[in-house]
């Protein structure tokens, strides 16, 4: 097989060009402009672009495919593709039966995918609750569209608030520890988050401004 190396280290293999990870300046007035590449992985690049340094032309990772006219097809890349099929999984532990729940294109329902989003990113699971893994716990959402919002509380194993193998005090205490990190987390993500009271604990999670 003929390789014809292109400039960025690109290779066109049987006249198709590879995909790949390249460092691109984005273009202010005009188009992106390929500056190294490809790379296998996300990692490669950002160590190229951590070592090339160009506080005045940052670059930053993109995935795609090179044209011929050295700009960019940008493609979702294998990582892209990972975390959407992760997050699919995990809007799926939502209830299936929400009678009164609001409509897909409602704002409520964006929020909820958003919060499941955060969550995710943060290695938050959401409780599967009819699922294999019930007995695991994990964060749990509904939409509340009496309070504009969706309230988000933890479910802890079940060792912890079913057994209570350590006891109902300490379940208590790290019930609260845990609500108490989800309205932290989610606050960091700049959502707007009101604490609830009582037992039960959680917050209400709205956009934030």
């Amino acid at each position: 097989m003929d390789h014809v190396a292109l400039r960025s280290s690109g290779l066109r293999l049987d006249n198709e060009v590879r995909l790949g990870w390249w460092l691109v300046v984005e273009g202010q007035e005009g188009p992106d402009r390929l500056v190294a590449g490809p790379f296998p992985d996300r990692s490669g690049a950002g160590w190229a672009a951590a070592v090339r340094g160009d506080d005045d032309e940052p670059v930053r990772p993109v995935y795609g495919v090179r044209r011929a006219d050295g700009g960019l097809h940008r493609r979702p890349s294998p990582e892209d593709l990972a975390w959407l099929a992760h997050l699919g999984d995990q809007l799926d532990r939502l209830p299936e039966d929400r009678a009164g729940e609001p409509a897909e294109d409602d704002p409520l329902t964006t929020l909820l995918v958003e919060v499941t989003a955060a969550l995710a990113e943060s290695g938050l699971p959401l409780w599967d609750a009819t699922g294999a893994g019930s007995a695991l716990g994990g964060a749990c959402l509904a939409v509340e569209t009496a309070l504009d919002g969706v309230v988000v509380s933890w479910r802890q194993h079940d060792r912890m608030s079913v057994d209570q193998v350590h006891g109902a005090e300490t379940d208590a205490v790290v019930q609260r520890v845990m609500n108490s990190a989800l309205g932290d987390v989610l606050l960091v993500r700049g959502f707007d988050v009101e604490t609830l009271g009582g037992v039960a604990g959680g917050c209400v999670v709205r956009p934030g401004a």
